[in-house]
């Protein structure tokens, strides 16, 4: 494993990232998901591919996530946009990459779109989660909570193990950053990766991703016993292979 690097965004604020091969002309830019980081299987397992290919590698923690610097809380869908935008112009430059985004990773790739369209040259997505925060998180609220979440601007969600901080803000910001009534003309390959029986996100959004883009190849990769992660040997396999596949029709 590479070892982690940080870079500074400003005074206060330094995001930790992993890459190699910085001077390939091909990148694959890995976004991971909520309260996620880069410790996990899945990048890695990317980066030893592309470590084999000899393409080059960005992963990035956002901040608040991992051991980026900042507040979790004080973080939102705008602020990791921006972090990710940084990186992708410090570490790809002006070569071309391929998108992977894993839950919300997926949908602040779309929001990635819109400053380096020219240079996306392909979009894998692993249970994709765009605006999950309003259709998955505060449309299912009941009133008692969206109170608390309102008035505490805070409120603590248990899902299985573990505990997501929900700020007031965090929601609200999620509203500005809708994506999926957009249209992205870009000639790509996407393919969408999802779990049937991801219990966290319904694969309906990796669908209504792929309306997203009208003109690009579409791929819908349904794996059966898949969960939301896809993080075991088996899955990461099937994944991997989608990955070389793109890379094949650049």
């Amino acid at each position: 494993m590479s070892k982690f690097k940080f870079i500074k965004i400003t005074k206060r604020k330094k995001i930790r990232y992993l890459s190699v091969n910085k001077y390939s002309k091909l990148f694959v830019v890995f976004l991971h998901g909520f309260m996620s980081d880069l410790e996990g299987s899945k990048p890695k397992a990317f980066m030893k591919f592309c470590k084999k290919k000899g393409i080059g590698f960005l992963g990035l923690e956002y901040s608040g996530h991992g051991k980026s610097s900042g507040e979790f809380t004080k973080g939102n869908i705008t602020s990791w946009t921006k972090d990710a935008k940084f990186l992708i112009k410090k570490i790809v430059n002006k070569n071309n990459f391929i998108l992977i985004g894993s839950s919300m990773g997926a949908w602040i790739s779309l929001n990635v779109f819109k400053d380096f369209n020219k240079q996306i040259c392909g979009f894998l997505g692993i249970g994709s989660a765009p605006e999950f925060l309003e259709k998955l998180m505060w449309n299912k609220f009941n009133k008692k909570i969206k109170k608390e979440i309102i008035t505490k601007k805070l409120y603590y969600l248990k899902h299985g193990d573990y505990e997501y901080p929900i700020s007031y803000q965090l929601i609200r910001d999620g509203r500005k950053n809708k994506v999926l009534k957009k249209s992205i003309n870009s000639k790509i390959q996407i393919t969408m990766i999802h779990g049937k029986k991801d219990e966290v996100v319904p694969v309906v959004f990796s669908k209504k991703i792929l309306k997203i883009f009208k003109n690009s190849k579409k791929k819908l990769v349904l794996i059966p016993n898949g969960d939301h992660s896809l993080s075991s040997n088996k899955n990461l396999k099937k994944i991997i292979k989608e990955l070389n596949l793109i890379t094949k029709n650049i």
